[in-house]
This record gives C-alpha cells, sequence and structure tokens, in this order.
C-alpha cells in the first residue's frame, strides 16, 4: 500500500501506487470519476481484472465508492486518510530499508538531504 512502488512490485501494486499519487496529487478530487477499469487498463497495458483488484483496494479501504452503472467516485477525506496512510507504509515500511541501503553504502543521510535541496 504505497506509492512509491519498485518495479518488481506486483502489476496491482503499482496500478494502486499510481491512482494513489494521483489522489495525493489532486488529480482526481472528492467527487471526481477515476478512468474507467477499461481506460486504466489500455493506459498501462494491465489486465482489466489487474486494475479491478487495484480499485477494489480502494473501495475496501473506504477512498472510492462505486455508482453502479456510472463509475467509481473519489470520496471526500480520502486524500487525507490516503496520506496519513501512506505516510505510515513509508515510516515503517520502506524507510528502514532505504536507511539500511544508506548505512551499507557508507552515506551520510543529512549529506543526501542537504544535496537535494541545493
Amino acid at each position: 500500500m504505497t506509492a512509491l512502488n519498485s518495479e518488481d512490485s506486483p502489476v496491482y501494486i503499482r496500478l494502486r501506487g499510481t491512482i494513489a499519487a494521483g489522489i495525493l496529487r489532486g488529480d482526481y478530487r472528492a467527487g471526481d470519476q477515476l478512468p474507467s477499469v477499461r481506460a486504466l487498463a489500455a493506459e498501462h497495458g494491465a489486465n482489466p481484472l489487474t486494475v479491478a483488484k487495484a480499485y477494489q483496494s480502494f473501495q475496501d479501504e473506504g477512498y472510492v465508492e462505486v455508482r453502479r452503472g456510472v463509475g467509481m467516485f473519489v470520496l471526500p477525506g480520502a486524500a487525507e486518510r490516503l496520506c496519513v496512510a501512506e505516510r505510515e507504509a513509508f515510516v515503517s515500511q520502506q524507510w528502514p530499508r532505504i536507511r539500511a541501503y544508506i548505512d551499507l553504502l557508507g552515506l551520510d543521510a543529512a549529506a543526501l538531504l542537504e544535496r537535494e535541496q541545493a
């Protein structure tokens, strides 16, 4: 459940990350309709069932709702709740691996952050 996925993640996880990033960036705001399963599948060269699985995870977590015969829509507060969940996932799952890799390479985390700000 993270917007930052590696290329070796399952396709539905990468698609979920793409959709999550769109919600977090404001590409899809509360009340906006998400692309249809078929349209997103065509855009990403994915199987429609895989896209449906990614969308289902958003529905299960209460970020979107399905309006039968119309489509899937972003619910109010979804971006804020998703941001909290993504932050927690980053801090608990990704950051420890990133930090370990920084240490393994003998890099200075503070110097890396300064480098990005320059």
